[in-house]
C-alpha cells in the first residue's frame, strides 16, 4: 500500500449469534490500522445484517452504494473490517472497479512496513505469498492464456495461473527452509542463555499499549516507538541489571490484535516463542482502554495457542497518568504476590514498584545467601562470575572474598554439591 491512498472502509454488524463474533471487530482499531498503513480514511461505511452474504458480503444494495462512493471520493482502495472470501474480493472489485483488501490484507501490508530484520522479512513474506495463494486469480487479465513451446518449464498447456502458482509454492519452499536455519540460529542463542541461567523476562500485550515505551525506560533503549499499531515487530534483547536479582534479559516481542490472522501467528511463531523460555511475562496493559479486558483475553489467547500460557504473568497497568487519581501501586493476590502494578512508562513513575514486584516474583525462584571464598578457591569464584550469581563483593584483609550471591535453586544445589566435593 503506497503512502497517503485514499480509502472507503466498510464495517458491518451481525445480528446472527452464528456470524456474530466476525462482526465484534473495533471499527476504531480498523481505522487505527488504516493510520498506520499509511492511507486516509475518505469515508466510512457501515450496514447491518443477518449474516454474511455469500456473493459480495454486504449484499447487493450496499454493494452498489459503495461502488458509488467510490466514485465520489474517487478512492483508491476499499478496505473491509473483515475478512473476506476469494470469490468475495473478486465479486467486490468487479463490481467497483477498485481494489479491495480484506482485514488479514490490511494487517499483512503494516507487517511488510514495519519488518526490519532478515528474519521478520521472511516470515512476512510468507505470510504474504500464503494469503496470496488463494487470491491469484483476482485482476488478473492474462491467466488464461496457454504457455508452451521450447524451454517453457510449465511445459505446453500450461495455464499462466498454474505457473504462478508453482512459483509461489517454490517461494515458500525456499522462505520456509532460510527460516528454519535462522530459527535454529535462534534457538541455539536461547539454549545459550538458558545455561548462563540468566532470568528472562518478555513484554507482552496488546498492540500500541506502551510495550517498547516501557523498554526504552528500563533498559534505556532506543527501540523505534510510534503512536501506531504494530510499530514494533523485530523481538529486542537487552541485559538489565536488577537489584535483588543480578543481570536478567529483557525481551520486547511483537503486539496482538483480536483475531490476529494465522497465517501471521504461524509465521511469527519463531519471534512469539521468545516468550516459550521466559521466567516472567509481562502483560503490558493500556490502563485507560476502556475495551481492555477483551484486548487481555485476545492476547491470552494467542499465548495459549504458542504454549506459553503456563508462565508466570504480572500485569502492568499502563499509562496512568491519564487516569484522573491513579497513583502507582501493586496489587496483590491472597498469597501475597504481586500481580499487578500500575505505572506510567511516558513519565517513569511507578517503575520502581514494577522492579520491586518482579524481585519478588523472580527472587521465588532463586536462592540468595553470603559465602566466603578463599583465595585457593579462585574457580569457585570465577564459576559465580560466569553464572552472573554474584550481587556483590569484597575482599579482607587476609584475601577472602565476602561474597553476596542470587542464583536459581537449581544452579545453588549444583554449587553446593561441587563445593562439598
Amino acid at each position: 500500500m503506497q503512502n497517503q491512498e485514499s480509502v472507503i472502509l466498510v464495517h458491518v454488524d451481525f445480528s446472527d449469534a452464528a456470524f456474530k463474533a466476525i462482526g465484534q471487530e473495533d471499527l476504531f482499531e480498523c481505522q487505527e490500522l488504516v493510520r498506520s498503513a499509511g492511507a486516509i480514511v475518505d469515508t466510512v461505511i457501515t450496514a447491518k445484517r443477518a449474516m454474511p452474504d455469500s456473493k459480495y458480503f454486504v449484499g447487493k444494495g450496499k454493494a452498489e452504494e459503495i461502488a458509488s462512493a467510490v466514485k465520489i471520493f474517487k478512492a483508491d482502495l476499499i478496505i473491509f473490517n473483515h475478512n473476506l472470501t476469494p470469490a468475495q474480493e473478486r465479486n467486490l472489485e468487479k463490481l467497483c472497479e477498485c481494489r479491495v483488501v480484506d482485514r488479514t490484507g490490511l494487517i499483512l501490508d503494516i507487517f511488510a512496513q514495519r519488518a526490519r530484520s532478515f528474519e521478520g522479512k521472511l516470515q512476512v513474506e510468507l505470510a504474504q505469498l500464503q494469503h496470496m495463494a488463494t487470491r491469484l486469480v483476482r485482476g488478473w487479465t492474462h491467466l488464461e492464456r496457454q504457455r508452451g513451446g521450447i524451454g517453457m518449464r510449465g511445459g505446453p498447456g500450461e495455464t499462466q495461473l498454474e505457473v504462478d502458482r508453482r512459483l509461489i509454492r517454490d517461494r515458500i519452499a525456499l522462505i520456509k527452509e532460510r527460516l528454519r536455519k535462522v530459527r535454529s540460529e535462534r534457538e541455539r542463542g536461547r539454549r545459550a542463555r538458558k545455561r548462563a541461567t540468566l532470568p528472562t523476562v518478555a513484554l507482552v500485550g496488546y498492540t500500541n499499549t506502551g510495550k517498547s515505551t516501557l523498554f526504552n525506560y528500563l533498559t534505556k533503549a532506543k527501540v523505534y516507538v510510534a503512536n501506531k499499531l504494530f510499530a514494533t515487530l523485530d523481538p529486542t534483547l537487552r541485559l538489565v541489571e536488577m537489584a535483588g536479582v543480578g543481570k536478567i534479559i529483557l525481551v520486547d516481542t511483537v503486539g496482538f490484535v483480536r483475531h490476529l490472522p494465522h497465517s501471521l501467528v504461524d509465521a511469527f511463531r519463531a519471534t512469539l516463542e521468545e516468550t516459550l523460555g521466559a521466567d516472567l511475562l509481562l502483560h503490558v496493559v493500556d490502563a485507560e482502554d476502556l475495551e481492555r479486558q477483551e484486548k487481555i483475553q485476545a492476547v491470552n489467547v494467542v499465548l495459549k495457542e504458542i504454549g506459553a500460557d503456563e508462565i508466570p504473568v504480572l500485569y502492568v497497568s499502563n499509562k496512568i497518568d491519564l487516569l484522573f487519581g491513579t497513583v502507582p501501586h501493586i496489587d496483590y493476590s491472597d498469597e501475597k504476590v504481586p500481580v499487578r502494578v500500575w505505572i506510567s512508562a511516558q513519565n517513569g513513575d511507578g517503575v520502581q514498584l514494577l522492579f520491586e514486584a518482579m524481585r519478588e516474583i523472580l527472587a521465588k525462584k532463586r536462592r540468595s545467601c553470603n559465602v566466603i571464598v578463599g583465595a585457593q578457591e579462585g574457580k569457585l569464584r570465577a564459576l559465580l562470575h560466569e553464572k552472573s550469581a554474584i550481587l556483590s563483593e569484597k575482599i579482607d584483609k587476609k584475601g577472602q572474598w565476602h561474597i553476596s550471591i542470587s542464583m536459581p535453586r537449581s544452579d545453588f544445589l549444583r554449587l553446593r554439591k561441587i563445593c562439598s566435593e
